[in-house]
């Protein structure tokens, strides 16, 4: 989904932008042994899951309805969840474009039964589109930085943003001189 034209240049009407904090949330899930895997460890999944929930309503509330994950950029696990911990995953959007967002995700853990600080367990960041009922893409509002952190994580969305669509064209040119040169792959 790439961002088009200013609504003034396509005859769109403008749609106020809405500040971070309108959408930012957090969902809390105590882990279970039915989130475990071979290890005794909560599976990488369960909270890949808890990620893409977490970022998918925020997405939606951002937007004013329906999103669908388009990428999830990166994910990375800093400590391993374990049994019994209450795991916090906190969502805020960073980035807005004509129709897509970049949420941000922090994944925390704390015991469920000891006052010890969460720890910083991991981190996403996921591109969702917001889609109308057809499935097709539509407009959503200006994200609107409140604090330093959120300029801060706008302008790293940006060059995140930078890197992706590079990398994208990068791969299909290279496909496509392969293709030329008579490769089936």
């Amino acid at each position: 989904m790439t961002d088009q034209a200013p609504a003034a240049q396509t005859g769109s009407p403008e749609i106020p932008g809405k500040p971070v904090s309108a959408s930012r949330t957090t969902l809390s899930h105590i882990m279970t042994h039915n989130d475990t895997n071979l290890l005794g460890t909560v599976h990488g999944g369960v909270i890949m899951k808890l990620v893409d929930d977490a970022a998918g309503a925020v997405a939606g509330r951002h937007s004013g309805g329906p999103a669908v994950t388009a990428s999830m950029d990166e994910m990375a696990f800093f400590e391993p969840v374990r049994v019994g911990d209450l795991v916090h995953v906190k969502a805020q959007v960073n980035w807005t474009g004509r129709t897509s967002m970049e949420v941000g995700v922090r994944v925390l853990a704390e015991r469920w039964n000891e006052s010890t600080p969460a720890t910083h367990v991991g981190s996403a960041y996921l591109v969702f589109a917001a889609v109308d009922a057809d499935g097709k893409p539509r407009r959503v509002p200006q994200v609107l930085p409140e604090t330093d952190r959120d300029r801060r994580r706008y302008q790293e969305a940006q060059i995140r943003r930078t890197h992706r669509l590079a990398r994208r064209r990068a791969i299909l040119e290279l496909r496509e001189k392969r293709a030329a040169e008579g490769f089936d792959d």
